[in-house]
């Protein structure tokens, strides 16, 4: 379909020649020629071109309420009368480009096109935009169970903050998701979201990733480059995987937390960003701030808002509600006929241990409306890899026991069986003997250990 350009002129031949030239470039053509008659016809024009001399309201009059009315048709002023100030005038008023007469037609429809191609990539841009935001709404964050509706009260205390979130959970489980919906229900909603994968980047290469570098800093170095958190500014930072940052970026991390400030790798300038942090971590980062691995200053400045996701063989009365919504999301997609899923296909899901957790289940709809061929997914339809099934259960506490009497029964157990050697004890629990010791301190044990070679001398 043609674009639709209305010409505002008020001289009869010169009109008359824009209208023709332009038609016969394969724009469809509307004309007015005054600014009162083009305001009953701007809403359906796709570029408005415009004298600045106009009887009655001028040009730039018309932009200005244009501008009001918040209209998104782009505007091309022309003028006989131009100088440097009225071209930025008009261009302050909302204009996106400035015609001297007298112009080429050629270099007219140059200007006309180029202004219709960059609105087009704003409507993409507001587009896609709006697609996100619909995506990340919570309406499609599934989670009927009580623990999921605790996280959605507390995202919606925590997103219009700034405070730091560290999310916790499987691998699956959507925290990257629960760091978008976050995002997109702030006030930076707008602004960049740019995500780190810790894990993906090697350890040499991280703190020019994060925070940028400048020329010469190192070899291959030829321009200067900024790093992620600068790409980022006023926007959130989504740190995914936290626990693999090794030690000495995470002391340039604690910083930028702190104080909101770093230095690109190479230069001694400092730079100031305003930015939201959100982290998080499939590792327990307790038990690595036990082995020295994690740094407990910058834990705690992580940890301002804990959000821990349980995986989904803890709430599986969400299974049925996002195996329906990842049938009705993936069928189009795939070209399906599926429509719906039965019972029977639910009770299959459902009973499975789900290690992959929420990603998985996507993954296993996904496989299985593939290799569907009704318009009902049975539980006959249902394509679990038995490859991913755990093939043993894991242990669970001993009938009568607490998990403090459990663990306080191994550590015994793992003295003993050392000969009251705490590193040896530490080894066969597979613990630091540092972590090991923390551990005896906090069961009151450190002292009692000692009595332990005795006893068991005494067999």
């Amino acid at each position: 379909m043609s674009a639709r350009v209305l010409i505002i002129e008020d001289e009869d031949k010169l009109r008359r020649v824009l209208e023709l030239h332009l038609t016969q470039s394969g724009f469809e053509v509307d004309h007015a020629v005054s600014a009162e008659e083009a305001l009953k016809r701007a809403e359906h024009a796709d570029l408005i071109l415009t004298d600045l001399r106009l009887p009655g309201m001028d040009g730039l009059e018309l932009l200005a309420l244009l501008r009001r009315q918040n209209s998104q048709t782009p505007v091309i002023v022309m003028t006989a009368y131009g100088t440097v100030e009225s071209a930025v005038e008009a261009m302050k008023a909302g204009a996106v480009d400035f015609l001297l007469k007298p112009f080429s037609l050629d270099h007219l429809t140059t200007v006309i096109r180029k202004a219709l191609e960059v609105r087009a990539l704003r409507d993409e841009n507001r587009s896609l935009r709006e697609e996100l935001a619909k995506r990340y709404t919570f309406d499609n964050v599934i989670g009927r169970s009580r623990a999921m509706q605790e996280i959605f009260a507390t995202i919606l205390r925590v997103a219009p903050t700034r405070a730091t979130v560290l999310l916790a959970g499987e691998s699956g489980v959507g925290k990257d998701l629960i760091a978008r919906v976050i995002h997109y229900h702030s006030p930076r909603r707008d602004r960049p979201f740019v995500k780190i994968n810790c894990t993906a980047i090697p350890e040499n290469l991280m703190e020019s990733e994060l925070f940028g570098y400048e020329k010469g800093a190192f070899t291959g170095a030829v321009t200067s480059k900024p790093g992620k958190f600068e790409l980022a500014d006023t926007g959130t930072v989504f740190l995914d995987e936290i626990g693999d940052v090794p030690p000495s970026i995470q002391v340039k991390l604690l910083r930028v937390l702190q104080e909101r400030e770093f230095e690109r790798l190479g230069s001694n300038k400092t730079r100031h960003i305003d930015v939201r942090i959100i982290a998080a971590t499939n590792q327990d980062l307790r038990a690595a701030l036990e082995q020295g691995t994690f740094r407990e200053d910058l834990y705690y400045r992580l940890n301002v808002v804990p959000i821990n996701i349980p995986p989904l063989r803890e709430r599986k009365e969400d299974i049925p509600f996002l195996a329906e919504h990842f049938v009705r999301k993936l069928a189009p997609e795939l070209g399906s006929r599926v429509e719906t899923i039965t019972e029977a296909a639910i009770q299959t899901l459902v009973s499975y241990d789900w290690p992959g957790n929420v990603r998985q289940l996507e993954n296993v709809i996904e496989r299985s409306l593939v290799l569907c061929s009704g318009t009902k997914l049975d539980a006959s339809d249902i394509r679990l890899d038995p490859g991913e099934r755990r093939k043993t259960a894991i242990p669970f506490l001993p009938e009568g026991m607490t998990l403090e009497q459990y663990e306080r029964a191994l550590i015994r157990e793992a003295l003993e069986r050392a000969g009251g050697n705490k590193s040896q004890a530490a080894r066969l629990l597979g613990l630091t003997r540092n972590a090991f010791r923390y551990r005896l301190a906090q069961m009151g044990l450190e002292d009692k250990s000692q009595e332990v070679p005795n006893a068991a001398g005494s067999h």
